[in-house]
């Protein structure tokens, strides 16, 4: 899979169709999840898209601290439902985090996971932080990872 990491100015018109069109059909269609995806917060993001040739089947956006959460986030973490089981999503978020440390100078990142993918990504060193919460209509957790 090949990685990129674009602000939003960077993006082409092409590649923010792709991650509005995978993130639509993930986020919305496959969880049959009503809400607005477009928040007005692409603009403030990095995005990190991951291809196999020119199909995107992996994203993420990463925020800097005090834009999302206090600290640095990742979210829409999307691995396109025909190339799961793969370890894209392990690339992708390794990835997302290292354009935390690099853009934010900090691995103190926070997350809104929800709650099935709980183990997911405390294999990848982020920690359970508060109660359970839905979030449009779905269970989620609060999670960390610490400097």
């Amino acid at each position: 899979m090949e990685l990129k990491i674009k602000t939003f100015r960077e993006l082409e018109k092409q590649e923010l169709y792709d991650l509005l069109q995978l993130r639509s059909e993930i986020f919305v269609v496959e969880q049959a999840c009503l809400y607005q995806d477009m928040d007005g917060k692409d603009q403030k993001a990095i995005h990190v898209l991951g291809y196999i040739g020119k199909e995107l089947v992996a994203y993420t956006r990463v925020f800097g601290p005090g834009t999302y959460f206090r600290e640095a986030s990742i979210g829409r973490v999307a691995v396109r439902g025909s190339h799961r089981g793969k370890g894209l999503g392990v690339q992708i978020m390794k990835k997302s985090v290292e354009a935390a440390e690099a853009a934010f100078h900090t691995r103190n990142i926070a997350l809104s996971a929800q709650l099935y993918l709980k183990e997911f990504y405390e294999d990848l060193g982020f920690f359970a932080e508060g109660p359970e919460y839905e979030e449009d209509g779905i269970p989620h957790i609060r999670m960390v990872m610490l400097p």
